[in-house]
C-alpha cells in the first residue's frame, strides 16, 4: 500500500507538474502574442526607410570683422500619440556656439503657410548664412550659393529652426487620413510643435537657458498659442516672442462679412505706403498721417455708404489720391479698392504685376489682356529654387545628413488640406493670457510697410486694443519693404537692433 500511494502521488505530481508546464507554457504565449501586438499597434502606418542619424559640423563665419564658430546640426525629433505610438518625425537645423554660459538665449523659429518650411527665417533672415531672395530682379536660376549673413542673430542667441510636419524633410508616418486629423489643422498642431519645442530642450540640456519664440506669417499664429502652450501645459516659460509679419487676427483680415469696415481699413496704409515708396517719399511722419485718416474720415466715408453720395465722392478722390490707382477704376470700386486690382493697376503701365507679400516687388504680367490674374506671385516663384537649392546642398553636402525623399520649402499640398477650424483671434487671446501670466515676456512685432498678405495695420489696431497695463511689454516695428523686409540690408538691420534690446531685458 506505502509503495501504491508513493507511485500515486508521484503521478499526481507528474501530472501536476505536466499541467503546470501547459498552463506556463500557454500564459508564455499568450505574452508573446500580446508583445507581438503591442509592437504592431506602436508600428508605423508606413514603412519608410528609417532617418538619417544627428549630424553636427564646426563652421566659422566672420561677423563684424571678427571670427564666429558654431555648431550647425541637422537633426529629428520624433512625434508619439497618446499611446506611445511614432506617428512623426520633426527636422531641425540648429545653430549653436559652443562653451557658451547655461544662460545663453536659444531661440527657436517656425514659418507658416500653412506648409512653409522654416528655410525662410533660417537662410534669409537671422540664420549664420544666406541666401539672396525676396527683391526685385531675383529669379529662380539665380545663384544658391551660401554667404556670411552679416544680419545673423547667433551673436546674441543660438537658433533651432523646426520645419513642421509636410515641410523640410519632415514627415508624418501616418496614413493620409490620420495626417490630416492629427498634423494638418490649428490644434494638433499647436499641441506637437510645442513638444517639440520641449523635447529639444531636453534632449539638449537646455531648460535652463532663456528661450524666444519667433514666428513669421502663420508662424506668427504659432507662436503666441505656443508660447501660451509652453506656460500652461509643458512647465516652460518663454523669454519673448517675435512675430514676424504676423497672421494674428484671420477673423479681422479675411472678407467674410460684408460689414466690417476692418478689412479696407486695414489694407489701405500699405497700399499707401507702395505707392509712397514709388515717389520715394516713404517716410514715418507720412504713414502717420494715412493711419490717422484711416482710423477715422475713412472708416466713417466707408460706414456710410451709399446713404452719402458725398461721402463716397470723397473716399474715391482720397484712395486715388493715396495710392495712385486711377479714379475712374477706384471710383467703380465705390472708394474700396481690393488688394488684388491694386496690384494689377498700380504697375499696368508696365505691363508687370506686383506680389501680395511686396507690392513694389514685379514681375511681367504674362497675360495682360485677360480681365483676371493669371499668373503666380513674383516672390513665391523666384524664391523656391535657389532657397531649396541652398537648404538641400547645405544638409546633405556640408552637414552630411542624408535622405531620399524630397525636400518641401513650400508644400501646397499641406495648405490646401488645412483644417483652419473656425475663423476666430486664439492668436490674440492666448497672447493677451501669455503676457498676463507673464509681464516679463518681451514682445516684438516686426512688418513691413508693403506687406498686403498680413499688413502691418492689422497688428498696430490689434496693440491699440490690449488693455493699458499690458500693452508695455509689447512693442511694434514697421521696416521698409514687404513680407520679407528682411531681404532689404537696412531692414534686417534695423530688425536685429531693435531685437538686441528684447534680448538684453
Amino acid at each position: 500500500m506505502t509503495t501504491m500511494f508513493k507511485f500515486a502521488r508521484v503521478l499526481a505530481v507528474a501530472g501536476l507538474l505536466a499541467g503546470g508546464a501547459s498552463f506556463a507554457h500557454a500564459a508564455d504565449t499568450a505574452a508573446a502574442a500580446a508583445d507581438v501586438k503591442a509592437k504592431s499597434d506602436n508600428k508605423p502606418d508606413l514603412d519608410l526607410p528609417p532617418m538619417s542619424e544627428d549630424k553636427t559640423v564646426r563652421q566659422t563665419i566672420q561677423l563684424n570683422g571678427k571670427p564666429l564658430h558654431y555648431d550647425a546640426t541637422v537633426g529629428s525629433i520624433k512625434v508619439r500619440d497618446a499611446k506611445g505610438k511614432v506617428i512623426g518625425e520633426v527636422v531641425y537645423t540648429a545653430y549653436v556656439v559652443p562653451g557658451s554660459a547655461p544662460n545663453r538665449p536659444v531661440t527657436f523659429a517656425f514659418n507658416g503657410g500653412p506648409g512653409a518650411s522654416s528655410v525662410y527665417l533660417n537662410m534669409g533672415a537671422i540664420g549664420p548664412r544666406r541666401v539672396q531672395f525676396g527683391a526685385a530682379g531675383d529669379a529662380p536660376s539665380d545663384s544658391s550659393e551660401l554667404k556670411d549673413n552679416p544680419h545673423t542673430w547667433l551673436d546674441m542667441t543660438d537658433l533651432v529652426f523646426i520645419d513642421p510636419i509636410g515641410t523640410g524633410f519632415s514627415r508624418s508616418l501616418e496614413e493620409p487620413a490620420k495626417t490630416k486629423t492629427d498634423f494638418y489643422a490649428t490644434e494638433p498642431d499647436i499641441k506637437y510643435l510645442s513638444r517639440i519645442v520641449y523635447d529639444w530642450l531636453v534632449k539638449n540640456g537646455r531648460l535652463r537657458s532663456p528661450k524666444f519664440l519667433m514666428g513669421e506669417s502663420y508662424g506668427g499664429y504659432r507662436a503666441p498659442r505656443i508660447a501660451y502652450e509652453l506656460q500652461t501645459q509643458l512647465g516652460i516659460g518663454v523669454k519673448g516672442l517675435i512675430m514676424v509679419s504676423p497672421y494674428l487676427d484671420p477673423a479681422a483680415i479675411g472678407d467674410d462679412t460684408a460689414l466690417s469696415p476692418l478689412p479696407w481699413m486695414i489694407n489701405l496704409p500699405s497700399m499707401a505706403a507702395s505707392h509712397l515708396e514709388t515717389q520715394q517719399q516713404l517716410t514715418p511722419a507720412a504713414m502717420r498721417g494715412i493711419e490717422a485718416y484711416t482710423r477715422s474720415q475713412f472708416a466713417t466715408d466707408l460706414l456710410a455708404g451709399r446713404s452719402d453720395p458725398a461721402a463716397v465722392a470723397r473716399l474715391v478722390d482720397k484712395v486715388a489720391g493715396l495710392t495712385g490707382i486711377d479714379p475712374t477704376v477706384v471710383g467703380r470700386l465705390d472708394g474700396r479698392l481690393d488688394i488684388n486690382t491694386f496690384l494689377r493697376e498700380l504697375h499696368r503701365a508696365d505691363k508687370k504685376i506686383g506680389s501680395v507679400y511686396d507690392s513694389n516687388v514685379t514681375a511681367y504680367d504674362p497675360f495682360p489682356a485677360s480681365a483676371e490674374r493669371k499668373s503666380g506671385d513674383p516672390i513665391l516663384n523666384a524664391l523656391i529654387a535657389p532657397s531649396t537649392s541652398a537648404m538641400v546642398d547645405f544638409v546633405t553636402r556640408e552637414v552630411g545628413w542624408k535622405s531620399d525623399t524630397q525636400y518641401k520649402a513650400l508644400s501646397y499640398e499641406v495648405n490646401s488640406l488645412w483644417d483652419r477650424g473656425v475663423t476666430q483671434d486664439k492668436p490674440v487671446g492666448d497672447l493677451r493670457q501669455a503676457m498676463a501670466n507673464d509681464p516679463k515676456m518681451g514682445v516684438l512685432i516686426a512688418h513691413g510697410y508693403n506687406d498686403l498678405s498680413c499688413p502691418y495695420f492689422a497688428s498696430a489696431l490689434i496693440l491699440d486694443q490690449m488693455p493699458a497695463a499690458m500693452a508695455a511689454p509689447a512693442r511694434l516695428a514697421v521696416y521698409p519693404g514687404g513680407h520679407m523686409f528682411y531681404s532689404r540690408d537696412g531692414s534686417a538691420q534695423s530688425f536685429k537692433r531693435d531685437a538686441q534690446a528684447l534680448f538684453s531685458k
